[in-house]
């Protein structure tokens, strides 16, 4: 019982706890869709040479393929979007890993 009321007590508190406001220099991209450093950092990803090796070798009758590059040319263009965004300044290098869907192509 006293585990159970222990528990019932701090839930809430790490909840709100986890639900801190982050500093600035760490905002998402997403968060700046108005902002022209990030529209400039978008063109350039999708212009970026490896998204454009991904999608030359698109074959759309093999559809296995087909979903193995989209979703290696979705991780290309990220990482490009990424890295201009750091070279820019908007977000700092480091932290973790990009999730990454759970698939048979990766």
């Amino acid at each position: 019982m006293m585990r159970a009321t222990l528990l019932a007590l701090a839930l809430p508190a790490l909840l709100a706890a986890g639900c801190g406001s982050t500093p600035e220099e760490r905002r998402v991209a997403a968060e700046l869709p108005n902002d022209p450093v990030v529209a400039e950092c978008r063109q350039e990803a999708r212009r970026d040479p490896s998204v454009r090796n991904v999608w030359r070798e698109m074959n759309p009758s093999n559809r296995t393929q087909e979903d193995r590059l989209t979703a290696m040319a979705v991780e290309a263009e990220s990482n490009a979007f990424d890295a201009c965004l750091r070279r820019r300044g908007v977000i700092r290098s480091g932290g973790v890993e990009r999730v990454r869907p759970q698939g048979f192509y990766w």
